[in-house]
């Protein structure tokens, strides 16, 4: 049984598909599944039922998960230990983040952090928040930078403060010259949102619904660049957060704050306290948290 057989394994698992674990994996296909049949052969039963569209984990598959999973933490968290005694800020840190965070945070903080500590590897994965905190508990990730998650003892989570959420608007909109918007302005506005998947459209429900609005929702989209540029067109408005407007030119609209109750999210950076914290997540901890403030301070 090798170790890369393992992480092939859950990959699959993780993506219920051959080729998309493939791709997560970096490998050819055939490659991947090669591998997984080496495994199975080696256990002597199958792991997966191959189905003509999807791919299902057997009773076996089922079994090895569990173990394979610690293995993996376990491996990892050994590589930290023996890291830790070089005496310096060094090895691969597996970095999350949600998208509605990484584009506006992590150029800058990956580009301070890599010229501070050069020889830590980082590896970046942006994602949801449902599969990033996966892989927190899989041990597959060091750290990540989200907003809020489910409580879990696997979870770890230290505040980076709170940012608050701002109106996006067509810039030749009605409302585009006031310089703070109220709630009851957007009562018979139509709103352009994230799909369900991403945390901040959840966020962004639960405001509407605290004031009572029940808008026409317009499109809902898979990034907020794709909403901006809808916004831009005159589909709607929208909610953002203020870390999009300070760092990407919005062309065709305008990003204005709301009179009090201001809508704020939460931005956490949440680790698996079950494990072992490197050199580097530390380091790193440190400079996300310079980072946010920055942004939270910001305008």
């Amino acid at each position: 049984m090798e170790i890369h057989q393992l992480r092939y394994f859950i990959a699959v698992v993780d993506e219920g598909s051959f080729s998309r674990a493939a791709a997560r994996e970096h490998v050819a296909q055939p490659s991947l599944s090669q591998q997984i049949q080496k495994l199975e052969a080696e256990m002597g039963e199958r792991l997966f039922d191959r189905l003509p569209r999807s791919v299902v984990v057997t009773e076996a598959g089922k079994c090895l998960l569990e173990y394979a999973r610690k293995i993996l933490a376990e491996i990892a968290d050994a590589r930290r230990c023996v890291d830790e005694l070089k005496g310096e800020v060094a090895g691969r840190l597996a970095v999350g983040a949600i998208p509605t965070i990484a584009p506006y945070v992590l150029p800058a903080l990956i580009g301070k952090f890599q010229h501070g500590y050069p020889k830590v590897t980082l590896e970046i994965f942006e994602d949801t928040t449902e599969r990033l905190v996966r892989r927190l508990e899989d041990g597959e990730l060091d750290i990540a930078l989200l907003s809020t998650c489910d409580e879990s003892p696997a979870l770890e989570r230290h505040s980076l403060g709170n940012e608050p959420l701002l109106i996006l608007l067509p810039k030749e909109h009605q409302l585009a010259k006031k310089k703070k918007i109220k709630w009851s302005d957007l009562e018979s506005q139509k709103f352009l949102l994230l799909h369900e998947m991403h945390c901040l459209s959840a966020q962004v429900y639960q405001f509407l619904d605290a004031h009572h609005l029940r808008p026409t929702l317009a499109v809902t989209g898979a990034q907020l660049g794709t909403i901006a540029r809808m916004v831009a067109a005159g589909m709607g408005v929208s909610l953002v957060p203020q870390m999009m407007i300070q760092t990407e030119l919005m062309t065709g609209c305008v990003g204005l704050p709301f009179a009090a109750p201001v809508p704020m999210r939460e931005l956490n950076l949440v680790r698996n306290p079950l494990r072992v914290q490197s050199k580097a997540a530390a380091a790193f901890h440190q400079e996300a948290a310079a980072a946010f403030s920055s942004q939270t301070n910001a305008g």
